[in-house]
């Protein structure tokens, strides 16, 4: 039978079944402990043993590593992602049995970053791997009647979408800091970002073969969807002054590279609060000035809503107010 039980502001749900070893989980909402304990009743009602010996010894650490080794390495994002299980794998929870972890303990970890002053999305981000894992755990693994405790914790928050763009005259500071930086593919690159709005990685993995007449053919996207970019005069008389190979990067310089390039050009500049994805916005946002519509700047910037799209555009309110008469 099923017991809810409040527990200062949480509500607890355990389950028994003679000959079985009780089954419980804490909950914020008396409703989520009601549903999970009525859930767990209905599968063993129809005879399915929930054994969670195994997961009583598989250590959260235990589970990311092989995560790491087996899931990880397929995703698009692989690189960013085995920086962040490295960043759990040094947490005290990674030394938990995955049975032992509840919401209440994710819960905490997640204002104990709010606390600290993190960013709302790399807290989201974390969670997200943590979830992942007890749903692979749980789905592919075999470790039966595991509970994922992210499920009904509370994501942080976005903060508001960056609005950031180029100021008068700082597009002439920036490409004077630039030249004074000490990269010369750096200048290149960061007109290229200002008239295609590719991604920085999408610029970093061009190649002469991508290129044909004035179009761009990206195959290697963030979304791994391929798309054609076409290329205005400004964009291919960068090409004009490249050595381009006929093999490998059009511009053979590492992303770790290009940011100490990037931030060095900035302090040259005296420029501050500017990302080198602020120049997406810029020229996602250029792109409507110069009179494309919606689905036609959509078709360059490879965004897959019109909301995604809103957050990467920022019109100029002089701008609108000229227009206005």
């Amino acid at each position: 039978m099923a017991t809810l039980q409040r527990r200062g502001t949480r509500w607890r749900a355990q389950v028994r079944r003679q000959g079985l070893p009780p089954l419980s989980k804490t909950f914020e909402k008396h409703e989520d402990a009601k549903r999970w304990a009525q859930n767990v009743e209905g599968r063993l009602a129809v005879g399915e043993v929930l054994d969670l010996s195994e997961a009583r010894r598989t250590t959260l650490g235990e589970a990311l590593e092989r995560y790491l080794a087996e899931v990880t390495p397929l995703k698009k994002g692989a690189k960013q992602e085995r920086v962040r299980i490295q960043a759990w794998l040094r947490d005290p929870l990674a030394g938990r049995p995955l049975a032992s972890i509840r919401s209440m303990d994710i819960a905490a970890w997640r204002n104990d970053r709010n606390a600290a002053g993190r960013a709302p999305t790399t807290v989201r981000n974390a969670l997200t791997i943590i979830s992942q894992v007890y749903q692979v755990a749980g789905t592919e693994w075999g470790l039966q009647g595991l509970q994922n405790p992210v499920r009904g914790v509370r994501m942080p928050r976005s903060r508001p979408a960056r609005d950031r763009r180029l100021e008068l005259g700082e597009e002439e500071r920036i490409l004077g800091g630039c030249d004074a930086a000490g990269q010369p593919l750096l200048r290149p690159i960061v007109i290229w970002a200002i008239e295609t709005a590719m991604r920085q990685g999408e610029i970093l993995a061009l190649e002469a073969r991508s290129l044909r007449g004035n179009v761009a053919y990206l195959r290697d996207t963030k979304t791994t969807r391929a798309r054609s970019v076409p290329l205005s005069t400004r964009a291919l008389r960068v090409l004009e002054g490249l050595a381009v190979p006929l093999r490998g990067p059009l511009f053979p310089i590492t992303q770790d590279s290009l940011e100490y390039f990037w931030r060095k050009a900035l302090r040259r500049a005296d420029i501050e609060g500017l990302r080198f994805h602020d120049l997406r916005h810029e020229a996602t946002s250029r792109l409507f000035e110069r009179g494309l519509d919606s689905m036609e700047v959509m078709a360059i910037t490879g965004q897959s809503t019109t909301d995604m799209l809103k957050r990467y555009t920022h019109f100029r309110a002089a701008n609108l107010a000229a227009k206005l008469g």
